[in-house]
């Protein structure tokens, strides 16, 4: 009746506080999750990008206060029907401004102001949500905004955020349901600090995390079995924002500069083999071939369009390199969205395998795929690069001796004069500058190498180009500025080997990128964006010269080796998940025959090894055994030390007590035999199953036996027990030892 005092009971109408706390943190971390997953797509605004996080901020601060919700239920109804009269004017002006630049501007636009009016929506009920009504509305829509993150993007960051939100997610709803359940329910009051309340909040955290680590692995495995097929409904959508520009058939000088100045990741590059055959590879995108003085461009492209055969892959339709002046490389590339038709390819390119738009084919209707080739060489794709691609090529490229290159004719079509040779109205100096660097040349090879020589080692590199806004932006280059970026550096060695009759043209790509030893691929960024120069060579085709100092050297350190590690986890990300389909399938599933066919091999060849070598040593020891006269003795010594090692004591005891109550001549039992046979009885009858709790006397373990027959000897055995241990008073040894008999034989007669 104390202890029912002191733990009150109360009827439950409302939920329990521990439970009621537990669920509002648990919905708040939920919701916020999803806004913020939406947030780090990139893809937002920025004042719903500013706003949004600093909403959620505030909210957190006063949950953690335990503070009410801040609007009223009325007031928060009424704001969000106001929104909606408000949403028209989001779509067609506010959100179709942002999209302007997007490759895709009314989808894009509408699908940001729908995000414009969830974002608005659940920030509203965050803050007015009062009723179980309003936080499961409140749930669906931070669902919304995971969904809506999605489809914006399917990077890293998202897999981190899905991963917090199924455990949030399943976190809420056991917390509800517990939360309704306890609704009505007699139950003792529980302090929300209390150690109670904590242990239900470690149970609650420990399902949650079981639940959802279980939800990842049963989904993942349903993805990795389930037939996919990479065509899907909603390819041919964009709902990208602005990409990265610069590498089009038309580049005013400065563009290239300006990307340069980005860090993000524009492809990643895996190549078979050895690795460093692609470290002074070139990824070109365009070739350019006119010149006015201020933008490169390439005057009526013309393009050919080629197909993919049955195989699915697309002759280039190269031709090939004499032998022993090329490598064959092949590669894998994962390109990033950019905002170019350019597929980018090491130089002379063979072969390409890829799927590169929705596979409807508006030039000749009845071909699924098909790219084409400018006159120049450069690859392109007509369905535009704004989603992630994955192709894979081969180039032969080209490794000619420089001797070979010297001794290759000037000799030139009139169509190679008329293309490659073409300049606008120079300054004189650069002519003049040209004919001074390369007056001690005889060949085009060695004018082409003391060209880039020059310009590599007398100019600096500068992505500070604030002053180049000039009537002639290249001669200020050379004889003013001295310093600038690879555009500056390649145009330069280009109009200079013009001015001397050699043709050449201007290249735009991308350098080799950063290799990653853990991933095992390049990792090529917008600061990687570059400009060469290819110089003509008959018989040889076009040859790379690069007259750009170098310019950024990739980062080291700790914070660098992480960065590799991440990128590791997101090539296989892109490769794994993203462009997950059926070949991908045939490759795992092939991959885990092969691997788990080996690890059976390894063990059965481990089992076998191992067993034979213990045969071999058995059979070694038994021989050596048969020898030897003293293995028999020697055995019989063993056993016998190692029963006195382990049951010495026990044994010792045991002869001693018996040895003692044959030397009793007398017959009297004595306090320590007394003792010896009281744990003789007790040890029969745990056997039987009645073990002596701590807690009782010996007289009341007697009286609980629930047997008769035992209950007679027992209880006799335990007075002449007590009388002979406690009362000094000996008794007669042989009838302790009769009633320890009579209690073996009714254990044993029990037992049958």
């Amino acid at each position: 009746m104390g202890s029912a005092a002191t733990t009150p009971r109360v009827f439950a109408s409302e939920p329990l506080p521990v439970i009621q706390r537990y669920f509002e943190v648990s919905l708040y971390l939920m919701t916020a999750t999803g806004l913020l997953a939406l947030v780090a797509t990139g893809k937002l605004d920025p004042v719903a990008s500013i706003v949004t996080p600093v909403a959620l901020a505030y909210k957190g601060i006063r949950l953690w206060r335990g503070r009410a919700p801040e609007i009223p239920h009325r007031v928060a109804t009424a704001l969000v029907l106001g929104y909606f009269l408000f949403f028209p004017a989001d779509l067609w002006i506010v959100s179709r401004l942002i999209a302007s630049d997007a490759p895709n501007p009314m989808l894009y636009a509408g699908l940001l102001a729908a995000v414009h009016l969830l974002i608005f929506a659940a920030l509203v009920r965050l803050y007015s949500a009062r009723t179980v009504r309003d936080q499961v509305f409140l749930a669906l829509l931070a669902f919304a905004a995971m969904l809506a993150s999605a489809i914006l993007t399917v990077n890293t960051v998202f897999l981190v955020a899905l991963a917090f939100f199924l455990l949030l997610a399943v976190s809420s709803f056991v917390a509800l349901e517990i939360r309704r359940s306890s609704e009505g329910a007699v139950c003792p009051a529980l302090d929300c600090t209390s150690e109670a309340a904590r242990s239900l909040h470690r149970a609650l955290g420990v399902t949650s995390v079981l639940v959802a680590a279980s939800a990842f692995v049963l989904g993942g495995v349903i993805f990795f079995i389930i037939p996919r097929f990479t065509a899907g409904y909603m390819s041919a959508l964009n709902l990208q924002p602005t990409l990265m520009t610069g590498f089009t058939d038309n580049v005013t000088l400065g563009e290239i500069g300006e990307i340069k100045e980005s860090s993000a990741v524009v492809m990643r590059i895996r190549v078979a083999g050895d690795a460093s055959r692609a470290q002074d590879v070139h990824w070109r995108g365009m070739v350019l071939t006119n010149f006015d003085g201020r933008r490169w461009f390439t005057p009526d492209p013309i393009s050919v369009v080629i197909t993919a055969d049955a195989s699915g892959s697309y002759d280039l339709g190269s031709v090939s390199m004499p032998p022993n002046t090329f490598y064959l490389l092949r590669y894998t590339v994962l390109m990033e969205p950019v905002a170019t038709d350019a597929i980018f390819l090491a130089a002379h390119p063979k072969t390409i395998w890829g799927r590169f738009g929705p596979g409807f084919n508006p030039v000749r209707p009845g071909m699924r795929g098909y790219l084409t080739i400018t006159r120049t060489g450069a690859v392109l794709n007509p369905f535009h690069n704004a989603l992630d691609m994955h192709y894979d090529a081969i180039s032969e490229v080209p490794d000619v001796p420089p001797a070979l290159l010297r001794a290759a004719p000037a000799d030139y079509s009139q169509e190679m004069r008329d293309t490659y040779l073409q300049l606008p109205q120079l300054d004189p100096r650069i002519k003049q500058l040209a004919a001074q660097v390369t007056a001690h040349d005889s060949t085009v090879y060695d004018k082409a190498a003391d060209i880039a020589r020059y310009l590599r080692t007398r100019y600096g590199y500068t992505l500070d180009l604030s002053d180049m806004n000039q009537p002639d932006p290249l001669a200020y280059f050379l004889f003013i500025k001295r310093a600038g970026h690879c555009e500056y550096f390649a145009s330069a060695m280009v109009v200079m080997l013009r001015t001397l009759g050699i043709p050449a043209r201007y290249a735009t790509g991308f350098l080799p990128g950063e290799y990653n030893d853990l991933a095992q691929d390049y990792i090529v960024r917008a600061s990687d964006a570059h400009s060469w120069v290819e110089v003509y060579f008959p018989g040889y085709g076009w040859i790379t010269f690069d007259p750009t100092p170098p310019g950024n050297d990739h980062p080291s350190g700790l914070f660098a080796r992480l960065g590799m590690y991440w990128d590791w986890f997101q090539f296989n990300w892109n490769e794994w998940v993203i462009n997950y389909d059926f070949s991908h399938q045939l490759t795992l599933g092939r991959n885990i025959h092969q691997s788990s066919r080996a690890w059976s091999d390894r063990i059965s060849r481990y089992y076998q090894a191992k067993r034979q070598a213990t045969l071999d040593f058995m059979k070694s020891w038994q021989a050596r055994l048969s020898n030897s006269p003293y293995s028999l003795p020697g055995a019989l010594v063993f056993l016998v030390v190692l029963l006195i090692y382990f049951r010495g004591r026990a044994m010792g005891g045991f002869v001693a007590v018996r040895w003692k109550l044959r030397a009793q001549r007398e017959g009297k039992l004595q306090a320590e035999l007394a003792a010896f046979e009281y744990r003789q009885m007790l040890h029969l009858l745990e056997r039987r199953g009645w073990r002596k709790p701590a807690s009782l006397t010996p007289l009341e373990f007697a009286a609980s036996i629930p047997a008769p027959e035992f209950a007679g000897p027992v209880a006799e055995l335990t007075e002449i027990y007590q009388s002979a241990r406690f009362g000094a008073h000996p008794a007669d040894a042989r009838r302790v030892t009769w009633l320890l008999n009579t209690i073996k034989q009714l254990r044993i007669r029990r037992n049958r």
